[in-house]
């Protein structure tokens, strides 16, 4: 219904739309991996902006073949400058990295 309310056409907020339906659909397993690689960390203490953060990469680490993981990444680290404390860039680049490790395709296009 949010969208019902913005001012621009729904095909403007299409990807949006995908990204945000494609982490609730697999959100269960994108928790997990998370969880997996939260060193010294417990899940429910992460700030809510990095889970937010985190659970949109790691969407588009595994499920967006057309982007390179590290245009997510990249995108995930500016967001928190953004949204988030001083120290998140270090903590979602770190978890990150660690599920980078495990994807079997290139990090940029053409490699």
């Amino acid at each position: 219904t949010f969208l019902d309310f913005q001012k621009k056409p729904k095909i403007f907020y299409k990807f949006a739309k995908e990204l945000s339906c494609g982490v609730i659909q697999h959100l269960a397993e994108i928790d997990k991996l998370i969880k997996k690689f939260v060193d010294n960390w417990k899940f429910n203490r992460i700030a809510k902006v990095d889970l937010s953060i985190l659970r949109l990469a790691i969407y588009e680490l595994l499920y967006c073949k057309d982007i390179p993981p590290i245009v997510s990444v990249n995108e995930a680290i500016d967001l928190t400058k953004t949204f988030s404390g001083k120290d998140s860039k270090r903590f979602v680049n770190g978890v990150l990295d660690k599920i980078i490790s495990i994807l079997n395709r290139p990090l940029r296009i053409g490699t």
